[in-house]
Formats: structure tokens, C-alpha cells, sequence
């Protein structure tokens, strides 16, 4: 019992929210009432949890003895020995098929879509995340893979708004994961990735202020240019506080290491999306 919960979290369920971008598709295609495309986008969005988790045990077999050696991730299953190495690879390939298959079966434009994406972070696990600058930005092209694949699935034209507002939105946050992981070096832990050594407080600052002035105004430029933009436009405001929420957070709290759990615990952020989400509902489907 111990190793299949150990299997479960070397997946990170808690990682599994960046997967929600899989549904912008069928929301801003005007589906999200369509049952039958909602079902799908549901389906694609627990392979694609999948896919993610699946990609996320190869990177902590690649880092095993890195992620000994930092004091947070070195109680990961795979790092703390909880789950063996041969358990790990005999749950992924076990995995790997299962998911692939199911895929196969589903759409094979989103099988493609999510082969490619696999191959990218498994990729990004061996060799870009130790490049300077292409580190962030392969973690920003496999969210544009994600909106991606939930358009593909239902079969609707790809907007380029969504892929653009997709990029930098993730890259923002990136960015704002590497600030955090140097200032952890600045506070005593030498024993950190070398990469980070690449990236300077002064870098990534200059970076996320053109990051986030960019997405901000890609999606201002978005609702302009959208159908109903007039009623469009009153959704900026939730963008521009919740980018400045997250700054908030990752300089006072200093949570930007993990995105995933600011998500899923601060309650203004929450509120703040919840907000907008209904807003787009609401004037996409009821104006």
C-alpha cells in the first residue's frame, strides 16, 4: 500500500491543476455546454494528468541523487527510497502503454500531441533544463502543448491568442520558479542544479518585467480584438490582480518554487480566478 501512495505522489497529483488549460478550448470555442465535448476535453484532461505524471518519474530517476541533496525535494518517494528504482520503471512502462493506448483510441491528433509533449519534458529532463533560457521555455511550450491538445480533441480552429496568452502566462511563472529557486542558493544551499548558476537576480528580474508587462497587454490586445470585446475587456482587471497576487505571494511568502501549491491554497487567488472564469462564462455564453 505504502508504494502504490509512493507511485501516486512521485506522479504529483498537486501538479496535476496546469492540465486545466486542456478545457480553455471548448470554453472560448463556445462548447462548454456541448456534453459530448465536455466528456472528451474530461478524458483528455486525465490522460493528459497522465501523461504529465508519467514524465514527472522519469525526471526523479533522472535527479535521484540531486534531489538528495536539496532539503525539500529530497523527500520525494523515489529520492527518499521509499519507492525502488525498478518499482518506478516497472510503474511507468506499465503506465506508459496504458496511457498512450487509451490515447490512441481517443483522437489521434491528441495521441500525437501528447507523444510530443512526452518526448519534450522527457527531453527537458535530460538535456534542456540545463540550458540557460531554453529551460523556461520548454516548460512554456508544453503548456501551449497542453491548450493544444484540448483543442485538437474537439476539433475547433486554434486560436492564437490562447497559444500566445498560454506562452507567456507560463513563462511568467518560470521564471518566477527559477527567481525563487536562486534566492534559496543566495540563502546558503550551494548544493542546488547548476543551471541555476547561469541566472542572476538582476537576469530574471529584467526577464519577468517584460514577461509580465507582455501578458498582460497579449491579453488586453485579446478581448479587443475578441468577439463581445466591449463586455470582454471588464476580464483584465481579474489578469492584472491576479499576476500582482502572485507577485505578492512569491515575495512575501516566497512559494514561487511551487506554483502548484499558490493554486491550490490562496484563497484571494482562488477567489480571483473563480471570478474571472465566471465572467467569461457568463459573457461568451449569456451576452
Amino acid at each position: 500500500m505504502n508504494i502504490v501512495v509512493g507511485l501516486l505522489k512521485t506522479m504529483r497529483p498537486k501538479q496535476w491543476t496546469k492540465n486545466l488549460i486542456l478545457f480553455a478550448g471548448v470554453l472560448f470555442s463556445n462548447n462548454l455546454f456541448d456534453t459530448d465535448l465536455l466528456k472528451v476535453s474530461l478524458i483528455g484532461f486525465i490522460l493528459f494528468c497522465i501523461f504529465s505524471g508519467n514524465v514527472y518519474i522519469v525526471n526523479d530517476l533522472v535527479d535521484k541523487e540531486k534531489d538528495q541533496l536539496h532539503p525539500k525535494k529530497c523527500n520525494r518517494p523515489i529520492a527518499s527510497g521509499k519507492v525502488s528504482i525498478t518499482q518506478a520503471i516497472i510503474f511507468l512502462c506499465v503506465s506508459l502503454i496504458f496511457s498512450f493506448f487509451l490515447a490512441y483510441k481517443l483522437d489521434y491528433l491528441f495521441f500525437i500531441v501528447g507523444l510530443f509533449y512526452s518526448i519534450l519534458v522527457i527531453l527537458y529532463s535530460f538535456v534542456l533544463k540545463h540550458r540557460v533560457i531554453l529551460d523556461v521555455m520548454t516548460i512554456s511550450i508544453g503548456f501551449v502543448l497542453r491548450a493544444v491538445a484540448g483543442v485538437v480533441l474537439i476539433d475547433v480552429r486554434i486560436s492564437p491568442w490562447l497559444l500566445l496568452c498560454t506562452f507567456l502566462l507560463s513563462l511568467f511563472l518560470a521564471l518566477h520558479k527559477r527567481k525563487s529557486e536562486v534566492d534559496l542558493i543566495t540563502k546558503g544551499n550551494k548544493k542546488s542544479r547548476k543551471i541555476l548558476e547561469e541566472y542572476t537576480p538582476e537576469l530574471l528580474n529584467d526577464m519577468l518585467h517584460i514577461v509580465t508587462s507582455s501578458t498582460v497587454m497579449a491579453y488586453s490586445l485579446y478581448t479587443f480584438s475578441a468577439s463581445k470585446s466591449m463586455y470582454m475587456m471588464v476580464t483584465i482587471p481579474f489578469v492584472v490582480y491576479g499576476i500582482f497576487r502572485y507577485q505578492y505571494i512569491v515575495h512575501r511568502k516566497g512559494m514561487g518554487e511551487n506554483p502548484e501549491l499558490v493554486l491550490l491554497s490562496d484563497i484571494p487567488l482562488i477567489v480571483d480566478i473563480l471570478l474571472w472564469s465566471i465572467s467569461c462564462i457568463f459573457i461568451l455564453y449569456f451576452i
